[in-house]
């Protein structure tokens, strides 16, 4: 079964670049949240992880957004120009990554969030900053 990917990212050029990567990478997108409302919306079909910026249409709502999606067992990963804001971790959520990403970047996260939803104890990506308690150690 082909993973379901949810994107939270308001910035539209970017929501449908990191949607096209995430069709040609065999995953299947459910579609782009620029606010609260929206991704709440969109995680009643179930996604399997979910991309998440921080700055969204309704202000800094990322890391609630996140906290609330991990707790209904999505794997949240943070795609974020300002990963600062959440080094100190997200309850629930594997990490944050910073922009831009590229194509192979979006593909090494989604492989991690994946294994890690399939309970496997896997080493974090490159570029990738990990929530400490939510993924192997180093």
């Amino acid at each position: 079964m082909t993973a379901r990917i949810l994107i939270v990212e308001d910035e539209m050029m970017v929501a449908m670049e990191m949607e096209a990567i995430i069709e040609d990478l065999g995953f299947e997108p459910i579609g782009i949240a620029a606010d609260t409302q929206q991704a709440l919306e969109l995680a009643e079909r179930q996604p399997d992880v979910a991309l998440v910026d921080l700055n969204l249409r309704d202000g800094l709502t990322g890391p609630d957004i996140g906290k609330h999606l991990a707790k209904r067992g999505i794997q949240v990963v943070f795609v974020t120009a300002n990963p600062r804001i959440v080094y100190d971790g997200v309850p629930g959520a594997l990490g944050v990554c910073e922009k831009p990403v590229d194509d192979g970047t979006i593909a090494s996260i989604l492989a991690f969030a994946i294994a890690k939803r399939e309970g496997q104890n896997v080493m974090p990506p490159p570029g990738f900053i990990p929530f400490s308690s939510n993924v192997a150690s180093r």
